[in-house]
């Protein structure tokens, strides 16, 4: 769906030195996937969508999107994706309607007023309808950006920062949009700060520092980086258990904070009957097991440390 090859871009400024805001970027997004692009502020992720909807011209490299090349099919391109950018930008004097019978109009739509009515009942803002932009909300105007994005029925759809600024409950309303923009086949491509909210619904995840450090789905994610670890709950600790299980050859890691037992473990599945048998041989009160999930944080934290500028 997007395939990228040393996509990169500089920018070049008066009496100083050029700024290189991406850098031989290579990936590819599968087809109906929600695609997580993570990076800390100024990692090149807005240059990105910028660049793969033909906004900006790359400065070399190659990117498909969609079966069109960008540089060469940049109006078919454009036709075929929606974008959300992270401050979108409206008439604000006129009414939603308005702005999205105009914007329709744009992208060529047939059933103009069919569609816009039909995006601005997903949407919850029917209603509102015949409302100036500037009376809406922050949660409002990101609705409608949404159905804006969508009022051409693209295929693939950037997203840049979609819950930024939101309360809770619109938060929600877009967190939920999104998982059923994929349950209709659409490509997801998904800048976000939030982790929690790249983890519930990225099938994999890019992280990226102006050039691209790592990607895969977030479970594979955290293995990849921490392994497995089960916690033993204990009665008590017995730091002379982990002299015990260290010597165990599936046992990568053994060792107690308080009363619970952290163990680093190949194939917890298979292996963990095995432990057990052995704490309680050793007469240790087990009171509950359990494994421990990193959080997609620890794993952007992790990979930040290690790739310090």
């Amino acid at each position: 769906m997007i395939h990228t090859e040393n996509l990169t871009r500089i920018f070049r400024r008066k009496k100083e030195a050029p700024i290189t805001a991406v850098e031989d970027l290579s990936l590819d997004v599968r087809r109906g996937e929600v695609f997580g692009f993570l990076g800390p502020n100024g990692a090149g992720k807005t240059t990105t969508i910028r660049m793969l909807t033909c906004l900006i011209r790359p400065t070399k490299g190659e990117a498909v999107v969609n079966g069109y090349r960008v540089g060469e099919q940049n109006q078919a391109i454009r036709r075929t994706v929606g974008i959300l950018t992270e401050s979108p930008g409206f008439y604000e004097r006129l009414s939603a309607a308005y702005n999205l019978r105009f914007y329709a109009k744009l992208y060529g739509v047939e059933d103009v007023d069919g569609q816009v009515e039909k995006h601005l009942r997903m949407m919850g803002l029917w209603k509102r309808r015949d409302d100036e932009v500037g009376s809406f909300s922050k949660g409002m105007r990101q609705k409608l950006a949404l159905a804006r994005a969508l009022i051409h029925e693209p295929d693939i759809v950037f997203l840049d920062e979609p819950t930024a600024a939101l309360d809770p409950e619109a938060a929600h309303m877009v967190r939920e949009f999104i998982a059923s923009m994929r349950e209709m086949g659409r490509t997801i491509f998904l800048c976000t700060h939030n982790l929690d909210e790249a983890d519930r619904l990225c099938d994999r995840i890019a992280v990226f520092r102006t050039r691209l450090l790592i990607v895969d789905s977030p479970a594979n994610l955290r293995r990849r980086l921490f392994g497995r670890q089960v916690v033993f709950h204990l009665r008590q600790a017995r730091p002379d258990l982990v002299a015990a299980i260290e010597p165990l050859p599936y046992v990568q890691e053994a060792r107690f904070i308080d009363n619970k037992l952290l163990l680093r473990v190949d194939e917890p599945e298979q292996h963990n009957p095995d432990i057990i048998r052995l704490l309680v041989e050793r007469g240790a009160d087990i009171q509950f097991v359990g494994e421990l999930r990193h959080r997609l944080e620890d794993v952007y934290l992790q990979l930040m440390q290690e790739n310090q500028p």
